[in-house]
């Protein structure tokens, strides 16, 4: 199972994760690929990805992170000794998300962020991940919404593909997928 962890304001109908679904579809995989809807709530947020994982218990499981997404991975990664490919990854969410307090619009949601849901991120904080062979950080250098070198940094002794240039969404993300499929299926 690949279970793909969409970021902050966004949703399983955004691009990557629709990307993402299309090309398992075409190898004919299509039925391995979970991406449930992230509540705002971190607590919650949670509880939905180890639902999943723990609906999948015995067969092979990855994650895929992306923003949010990436922070929430790196955490599940950890608890559950799973191999996690990060893409453009929240290293201090807390941090970044005092300053979108209140009505959150997107796409695809209106959810409304409060300081106490700012909060609850801190107990999904990894100071130092413990082993960072099984993760794969895809960053660029471009990001104008969190800055590439903290994920560097954290992620140090990890497979690190840093693109100059690109944007937060990751420009040309559809290029990377096979190797995010390589990374999680490597043993």
């Amino acid at each position: 199972m690949i279970l793909y962890l969409h970021g902050f304001n966004s949703s399983p109908s955004s691009f990557k994760a629709r990307v993402f679904a299309e090309r398992l579809r075409r190898l004919g995989r299509g039925d391995e690929f979970v991406c449930p809807a992230l509540p705002v709530s971190p607590m919650l947020a949670i509880r939905v990805a180890e639902d999943a994982i723990e609906r999948h218990v015995g067969e092979p499981i990855g994650l895929v992170g992306s923003s949010m997404g990436g922070y929430y991975a790196t955490w599940l990664a950890e608890k559950y000794g799973l191999k996690a490919a990060l893409v453009n990854p929240a290293v201090q969410p807390y941090a970044l998300l005092r300053d979108f307090i209140g009505v959150q619009k997107n796409f695809h949601s209106v959810a409304q962020l409060t300081l106490q849901l700012v909060e609850q991120l801190r107990q999904f904080d990894v100071a130092k991940v413990s082993k960072p062979e099984r993760y794969l950080l895809l960053t660029q250098t471009g990001d104008k919404v969190l800055d590439y070198r903290a994920a560097v940094k954290k992620y140090y002794g990890a497979r690190q593909v840093v693109i100059d240039g690109g944007d937060h969404s990751f420009v040309g993300f559809e290029q990377y997928i096979t190797p995010i499929l390589e990374f999680l299926e490597k043993n």
